[in-house]
């Protein structure tokens, strides 16, 4: 028996292998809910309905897949380009954080129309510094951007809390760590009323379109590839390969630190230290659940969300602790791996 790479890759595997990842996620975490005592099906059903169920769960479903298709975003455009991205997270606090400075306070008066796409820009401007710094440190000195986006993340935060706790706390919270509300100029419109879901959603998929279309169709798109692909190749064909790779770090720290600008705006009207729900962190899985692929991220996106949101339905139903969900988005994570493993290669007597 021997492991051989595919010449070609069967464009009907690719879009099955995640499927399969995700119904063997599935059937691993059914084993420990049945230890549980408890009926598999009736308790995946609970899940389902918690999430789909409703006018409420279907938007509180698609309200926390929102942050999770941007960063997803993230995940997927710099891993294309090989740019190791494990600090989104820490890009979606100082999104959030700088979002937040310049919409508490409209100093210049701007309108809505005006003030909302201004703090977008001041949200992944943020984001696409705390990625650019870890890139130029990989290119100038060598150094493993994992280790030094993943090392961000705590500074970030320590950060965040220490502005929470000083210049920008709320002298109505009562003690709790929260900052000043943004002025209503600079919040998300909802897109139903009397619910949660609000304008970012639509950011959100646009932005997996323009992904899509720039991957698809642009020289930019060519060259992030090749630069992930093969380097050496990429810069005999004459590929501006540093410049590229600024480029594609650009493009995915601003993503994330617009992520963090939209959960603000959208969600919470103010930045508190739970803003984020590892919304940078799972990023990485749903990148990996659409094989990088941003149209597959909105898919993987609307399935992490539904199993955190009908995980909390099945836990009051069942009484199986909620963490199940984890339990299951990271199974999903081990099987896709798996699932990529053997759509690239395959067993040969």
């Amino acid at each position: 028996m021997r492991i051989e790479r595919r010449q070609n890759q069967p464009k009907a595997l690719l879009i099955v292998a995640p499927m399969l990842a995700v119904l063997a996620a599935l059937s691993l975490a059914g084993i420990l809910i049945a230890l549980a005592g408890v009926p598999v099906l009736a308790a995946y059903k609970s899940l389902f309905v918690g999430a789909f169920g409703s006018k409420f769960a279907i938007t509180e479903t698609l309200t926390r897949a929102t942050p999770l298709i941007v960063t997803g975003l993230a995940a997927a455009v710099a891993f294309r380009a090989r740019i190791w991205n494990i600090g989104a997270e820490g890009q979606f606090y100082m999104g959030a954080l700088l979002a937040t400075v310049f919409g508490f306070q409209n100093f210049l008066g701007l309108p809505s129309f005006a003030l909302i796409p201004a703090l977008f820009l001041a949200g992944a401007l943020a984001g696409m510094v705390m990625l650019v710094i870890p890139l130029g440190l990989r290119l100038r000195f060598g150094v493993d951007e994992v280790v030094t986006t993943l090392l961000l993340n705590f500074v970030v935060l320590l950060f965040v809390s220490m502005m929470l706790d000083g210049p920008m706390k709320d002298p109505l919270a009562f003690g709790w760590p929260q900052s000043v509300p943004i002025v209503d100029e600079g919040l998300l419109p909802k897109i139903i009323e009397r619910t949660r879901l609000h304008l970012g959603l639509i950011i959100a998929i646009a932005a997996a379109v323009l992904i899509y279309v720039i991957n698809a169709f642009t020289v930019f798109g060519l060259e992030a590839k090749a630069a992930g692909f093969n380097p050496a190749a990429a810069k005999f064909a004459g590929v501006p390969f540093q410049m590229t790779l600024i480029k594609v770090a650009c493009l995915s720290g601003g993503l994330a630190g617009l992520a963090g600008a939209i959960e603000v705006m959208g969600v919470k009207g103010q930045l508190s230290n739970d803003l984020s729900a590892s919304f940078g962190y799972t990023g990485i899985v749903v990148a990996m659940l659409a094989s990088l692929n941003p149209i597959g991220v909105i898919f993987a996106a609307i399935f992490t969300a539904m199993m955190f949101v009908g995980a909390e339905s099945m836990s009051r139903s069942f009484g199986i602790p909620s963490f199940i969900a984890d339990v299951v988005v990271s199974l999903s994570l081990l099987t896709m791996l798996v699932a990529i493993f053997f759509s690239n290669y395959r067993i040969r007597k």
